[in-house]
């Protein structure tokens, strides 16, 4: 017989803490009342006796396991008992299972002596909903284990209004035990979500799903527009787009939204982005960009800010941006903004930021009504869960030569400064501490070190010592692509370096240009081998095997190559690199991929169109500087650059942002500091 003394564990065990008195006498209760039970036979009280045993080890396991708390130890025991004298006198169980925390019922589901009873099978089927009530992300996965479970169907349904997605995908397996019961649903949402499924175009008409379920729209009607390259299909996702826009300003939520997105998103790209942006040598640009004639200016809209990491800076300057304002004739610039319902208006002030077009936009608008704009971009950025907002105000913040603009995001950022501040709101008040100390040190008068205020390293000035690598070598490393333009710049790259200073050595897939005089430092750069058979991609990653084989870690990155292979090159990206020149068009957007990769590099990127005259012109200095044994003082190096270029190259050098103005990568290292 089982006693309370013999329960198995030590004093010092922590859960020996948690039985009470109350729960001890209790369970000693138990025993004696099993043990001068009349009705029970000698097999029936050693059933319960090994009944109440096995209770209190599915405990201690369940405990040490982290899986049950210890303040439910008294709950369980109570629950066992009243289980017990229910069985006992032929009652069911189920009350007592669904009347307890499902930890609870789990342990009295599983116990020996209630086998027999009758609530064992419905009692199952409750924890089940229970645990899709306490786990409803994981709803799905559970019941594809339990998918006769007598609730599915009306938890099915509550899926099929939670994530329309994931009953889609599971629809999809029509041939699965959890499929086939979805399919056996007579509830209009399931019924549409599984019709959808079972059509080979089922995902074409998907992200329209709430305005079909609603009945504004029918299937039917989306039909003829399913052709591949449907310019009406794309007019048709904006349309919705626009119509959920508007729903969620007033705190609705469309279903499948996301999925519309994503659908806009592939078509921008398909449709518009891909061949506009393959016809960037193109002269031309009613040439190059006549795809995009007939679409609106909300379409051109969402072109832009849902193809943002794709599109390249001359398709957003000189194709979709001007067609914009453009095609809104005498209407105010915020008049776009009011047509898609302010939808992504924060990207897309941060795009023309980017692109040097921020002040062409807003001085088309009212100046109460630009102020308006940029009080809300700076506003919230707390509220996210990424610093995504922030870092693109920091950069805003930098393209904006607007005196009384930037005027306004300082005030702003300092109100909402002070208002985390009051509300000790901890995440919001380094946000905007950072900002507002970041911004205040872009005026010298000012005087601030931002990077002593900070506590980063130094923005102005790359220390030569910092770059070197434990033999006091300083590595390069330089990403050709084997383009026409490519293999232009490699042959000049070259050129600068014949000279008494360095030595060129060629390998068969890359070269070594090693300085012969000065302090020690080695430019790797890959051959620039034909790109259409990736034979510039297997240069590069012969390279990166030789340079790991050989212990050299890279702490100067180059990218020498269209923006259209910069996703490339940061794949490939050494953690290594300190500095990181991003000499393509349109590098500043890529700057967080950069960080995440590379933390506090000092990045070289331009907003707008790159060159490789530019780019060749800092190498030659940086390099010197490095062989010289001198530190990067990239003040000096802009000044010194600056007096070098004119005419259209000085416009494109302007666009070029040194390491001490990327306010965005300036502003990542800093909170991951202050973290």
């Amino acid at each position: 017989m089982t006693t309370i003394s013999k329960f198995p564990i030590t004093k010092s065990d922590t859960l020996n803490r948690s039985i009470n008195r109350a729960v001890r006498i209790l369970v000693n209760n138990m025993r004696a009342g099993v043990e001068i039970n009349t009705v029970l036979d000698n097999n029936g009280k050693f059933k319960w006796l090994r009944g109440i045993n096995e209770m209190l080890t599915s405990f201690i396991s369940g405990y040490r396991a982290k899986v049950i708390s210890g303040s439910l130890l008294s709950n369980l025991v109570k629950a066992y008992d009243d289980a017990m004298r229910l069985d006992i006198n032929g009652r069911s169980i189920l009350g007592v299972v669904r009347d307890n925390p499902m930890e609870v019922g789990q342990i009295l589901v599983d116990n020996y002596a209630l086998q027999g009873n009758q609530g064992i099978v419905p009692g199952k089927d409750i924890l089940v909903l229970k645990a899709c009530q306490r786990d409803p992300e994981n709803l799905m996965r559970i019941l594809k284990k339990y998918p006769d479970n007598r609730y599915a169907d009306s938890l099915l349904i509550l899926a099929a209004f939670r994530d329309q997605e994931e009953l889609y995908n599971y629809a999809s397996d029509s041939h699965s035990a959890l499929g086939k019961r979805i399919h056996s649903i007579n509830h209009p949402l399931v019924k549409t979500i599984v019709k959808m499924s079972q059509l080979k175009t089922g995902r074409m008409y998907f992200p329209f799903l709430d305005d079909i379920y609603n009945g504004k729209i029918s299937m039917d009607s989306i039909t003829p527009k399913l052709e591949k390259d449907s310019s009406e299909y794309y007019a048709l996702l904006v349309k919705t787009r626009i119509g959920y826009a508007k729903r969620m300003q007033n705190g609705d939520t469309p279903m499948a939204a996301k999925a519309l997105v994503n659908k806009l998103h592939t078509k921008a790209i398909e449709l518009y982005i891909n061949e506009i942006n393959a016809l960037h040598d193109v002269s031309n640009l009613n040439v190059r960009f006549k795809k995009l004639e007939g679409l609106s200016p909300e379409e051109l809209y969402y072109v832009a800010v849902l193809g943002e990491e794709e599109i390249y800076t001359s398709s957003f300057v000189s194709g979709v941006y001007p067609r914009i304002i453009s095609r809104l004739g005498k209407s105010r610039s915020d008049t776009l903004l009011q047509l898609v319902h302010n939808d992504y208006y924060k990207k897309f002030l941060k795009m023309c930021a980017a692109y040097n077009t921020l002040d062409n936009f807003l001085d088309k608008m009212d100046k109460s009504t630009s102020q308006t704009y940029m009080k809300g971009f700076v506003s919230g950025l707390e509220n996210t869960r990424t610093l995504e907002d922030a870092v693109d105000v920091a950069d805003s913040y930098g393209s904006i030569y607007n005196k009384d603009l930037r005027k306004l995001i300082l005030d702003q950022v300092q109100i909402k400064l002070a208002e985390n501040q009051q509300k000790k709101n901890k995440r919001g008040t380094v946000i905007y501490n950072l900002l507002n100390t970041i911004f205040l040190s872009m005026d010298s008068s000012n005087h601030i070190d931002v990077a002593a205020q900070l506590g980063i390293n130094p923005i102005y000035i790359m220390p030569n010592q910092l770059l070197r690598d434990t033999s006091k070598r300083i590595i390069v490393q330089q990403f050709f692509y084997g383009d026409k333009d490519g293999r232009t710049y490699y042959d000049a790259f070259l050129a600068q370096f014949r000279n008494a200073n360095w030595r060129i050595t060629r390998k068969p897939q890359w070269v070594e240009v090693q300085s012969v005089k000065g302090a020690p430092v080695t430019i790797y750069s890959n051959l620039p081998l034909d790109e259409k058979q990736d034979l510039d991609a297997e240069s590069q990653d012969k390279l990166i095997a030789y340079l790991e084989d050989k212990g050299l870690e890279p702490t100067v990155v180059i990218h020498r190559g269209h923006s259209y292979y910069l996703n490339s090159t940061i794949s490939k990206l050494p953690s290594s690199g300190k500095v990181v020149l991003v000499g393509s068009c349109g590098g500043y957007q890529m700057l967080n991929k950069v960080l995440e990769i590379c933390p506090g590099a000092h990045i070289i990127s331009s907003k707008q169109v790159g060159a490789g005259i530019i780019n060749q012109g800092l190498i030659n200095l940086m390099t010197e500087q490095l062989r010289q044994g001198k530190d990067l003082n990239w003040p000096a190096i802009w000044r010194t650059l600056g007096g070098k270029f004119n005419g259209g190259i000085e416009e494109k050098f302007d666009d070029y942002v040194p390491p001490y103005k990327n306010l965005g990568a300036i502003f990542i290292t800093a909170y991951n500091n202050a973290q």
